[in-house]
């Protein structure tokens, strides 16, 4: 089937997967966003390209989506029916909303669901290299999800359908896997700037140490790769890691709290419980 895409949405999302599905070769009509800026080619009204759709990504924030969906489901409905075709399939970028429009497509003859990168669209012009061999949450219609896994193919990327009712857990996850280690990040650096180190040498470094963590995971399971004092049962290493973030609260509940995720992930390596027992009573009671 050829693809005739229209996506409505300027921001980092929309711009990104505009330019992966170029790269890829897929037909694109356009790119419609709120204001004139790089690579929309339509603003304002909606552009006459979107009658030549077969499907529409909407890449908006999430509170303004039933907004983008009322819009398409107005001209759906308006005296020129032709301006959004039957069987037009409609997804949307977000992992983390149901939009209360979604229902109504299916009223008009319109398709609908979610198709949601896993990937951090903080610099666009990335995008086509991090989307391929990335994954892409899909929910919705057959035709949506069918549509999805379509898309998802021209990009190079895979797909992994939300359960229903299941999509604040699968967000929430995603959040996890992209935010917190950018999180984590700032206070390692941190707190090796607190010695002294120059901040450039701080950052290169933590960044060093977590992408070696991340080609370890991309070969075996967590439990296989977990370094470090916990995986080694190292109570006596702890215990002075505590001592030393006493003067940073913050860094210390960061570190204990991880600390306590880490040790069922060293249960499953086989480390002694009485040693993963008395790390715990540390973490706990100290």
């Amino acid at each position: 089937m050829t693809e005739r895409i229209q996506i409505i949405g300027g921001g980092h999302v929309g711009r990104g997967l505009y330019r992966a599905f170029r790269n890829s070769g897929v037909e694109l009509l356009g790119l419609h966003g709120r204001h004139a800026s790089a690579f929309i080619t339509s603003w304002g009204a909606l552009p006459d390209s979107i009658s030549n759709a077969n499907t529409i990504i909407i890449a908006v924030q999430d509170d303004q989506i039933d907004d983008a969906l009322e819009q398409l489901i107005t001209e759906r409905r308006s005296g020129s029916r032709s301006r959004i075709a039957s069987g037009t399939v409609i997804v949307h970028t977000s992992g983390a909303v149901e939009p209360e429009l979604m229902p109504q497509l299916s009223d008009d003859g319109l398709s609908g669901g979610t198709f949601h990168p896993l990937v951090p669209f903080a610099n666009p012009e990335r995008a086509p290299d991090l989307l391929k061999r990335a994954w892409i949450g899909i929910d919705g219609d057959d035709q949506a999800k069918a549509t999805s896994r379509r898309l998802a193919g021209h990009l190079g990327a895979r797909t992994l359908e939300i359960p229903a009712g299941g999509k604040s857990v699968y967000h929430a996850a995603a959040v996890m896997s992209s935010n917190f280690p950018v999180v984590l990040a700032a206070y390692a650096a941190r707190m090796l700037e607190g010695l002294g180190i120059p901040e450039r040498s701080a950052h290169q470094a933590v960044h060093s140490l977590m992408e070696g963590a991340l080609v370890n995971l991309a070969e075996k399971q967590p439990h296989e790769v977990l370094t470090g004092p916990i995986s080694r049962g190292d109570a006596d290493t702890v215990l002075r890691h505590l001592a030393a973030l006493r003067g940073d609260p913050d860094a210390r509940a960061l570190y204990k709290r991880l600390s306590l995720a880490a040790l069922s992930v060293a249960e499953r390596q086989g480390v002694d419980r009485s040693r993963l027992e008395e790390i715990q009573s540390l973490l706990i009671l100290r």
